[in-house]
């Protein structure tokens, strides 16, 4: 059986699950071109859910793009650009960058603007619950006080949180909030944003509510994996956590909670903001794609690591290596077995492909040929 560590739990759970499972992973926020860190996590999700289909299951997998947002709007302000042509732009250039890479289209890409009507429901919904309030400006909080586990998803002390809700967008020192953390459900527009209709007067959704309603509108109350960069964990996957558990009252909300790692370039995480990126598009230009992918997969999904020129030259030597063996018929069971119990063992990627490895270094074409399509793979130049 699978096993897959549970943010939530913090620890390694059977993965429990019938015929279909319904995954949801959040997307990008649509303002600039795709940096390893996206493909790092997006090639992780594409192979969880070729094995997946690989043990038999069927898979609805959803990833949303947030098109409303401050990032998005900001950028297109400062390109002088509608947001919805910036959104289109870039959601085509990630899209095709991700094809690149042999990335499958996920089932559903709910966009944020698409919603609106379910955001408005859900925000009415948890103010009836008594777990939010709105003041007099057209805001309306989320209020972490009525919910007595919020923190315990991130395992953050108060200091801790209150530093990144800062960090990551968030509101403290916002006049007139009951708590520093309670994080926004709606607020208004500025007069060059989008702008909707809304009991609490024109305004647009916060990030964090949107993704819990697109969640919930295509997969369900609850869902059976929940994924995203560990840099979503707080504040972003704790207030999807309250909110949806607060709205449906069902708990959990996602029986699996999975974050990949960080991808840093000397030691610093790559981050639009420091403007130390790697993109995924400059590589394929001097690599082909099997290269690349097998690069992302030497690396476990959950660890941060850094890029490294010579390990991405190394994988292209070793795709090399594996299609001249893929054209024998000679098979080894063990290490096909081998493979599977990588995978089994919370999608150990790096040990599938020291398994192909060996298969590829004792001419087991058969057995290449059977398993490198499960890593997403083609073995074709």
């Amino acid at each position: 059986m699978m096993r897959l560590f549970d943010t939530r739990a913090r620890s390694l759970e059977p993965l429990v699950a019938g015929r279909t499972v319904r995954l949801y992973v959040c997307g990008i926020t649509p303002y600039d071109s795709t940096h390893l860190g996206h493909a790092f996590t997006y090639v992780a999700f594409d192979t969880l859910v070729r094995y997946l289909e690989h043990l038999g299951h069927r898979v609805r997998y959803v990833r949303n793009v947030t098109d409303v947002d401050d990032d998005i709007l900001r950028k297109a302000r400062e390109l002088d650009l509608d947001y919805t042509l910036l959104a289109a732009r870039e959601v085509a250039r990630f899209e095709d960058g991700l094809a690149a890479l042999g990335c499958r289209q996920p089932d559903a890409s709910p966009r944020a603007s698409q919603v609106i009507p379910a955001i408005r429901q859900a925000v009415s919904g948890l103010l009836e619950r008594g777990v939010a309030y709105a003041l007099d400006d057209g805001r309306v909080y989320f209020d972490v006080g009525a919910a007595p586990g919020f923190g315990a998803f991130s395992g953050l002390d108060r200091e801790q949180m209150h530093r990144q809700f800062a960090e990551k967008g968030g509101d403290p020192e916002a006049t007139g909030k009951r708590d520093p953390l309670d994080f926004l459900l709606w607020q208004p527009s500025a007069d060059d944003e989008p702008s909707w209709d809304s009991p609490w007067g024109p305004g647009r959704p916060g990030w964090h509510i949107e993704c819990s309603v697109m969640a919930q509108e295509e997969l369900g109350a609850t869902i059976d994996i929940h994924g995203g960069g560990s840099d979503l964990v707080f504040p972003h996957h704790e207030a999807e956590v309250v909110q949806a558990e607060s709205l449906t009252r069902q708990a959990p909300f996602s029986r699996f909670w999975l974050h990949t790692g960080m991808v840093g370039l000397e030691d610093v995480k790559m981050s639009k903001s420091l403007g130390n990126l790697v993109f995924a598009s400059d590589l394929r230009e001097r690599y082909e794609a099997d290269a690349v992918r097998r690069y992302l997969l030497s690396h476990h999904y959950r660890r941060s690591w850094d890029h490294d020129e010579g390990d991405l030259a190394d994988a292209a030597a070793a795709v090399k290596r594996w299609r001249e063996a893929a054209g024998n018929d000679d098979e080894r069971p063990d290490l096909a077995e081998a493979f599977h119990a990588a995978m089994n063992d919370d999608l150990d990627t790096p040990g599938a492909v020291r398994a192909l490895d060996e298969a590829a270094a004792a001419g087991a074409g058969r057995t290449l040929r059977a398993l490198a399509p499960v890593l997403g793979l083609s073995l074709t130049s």
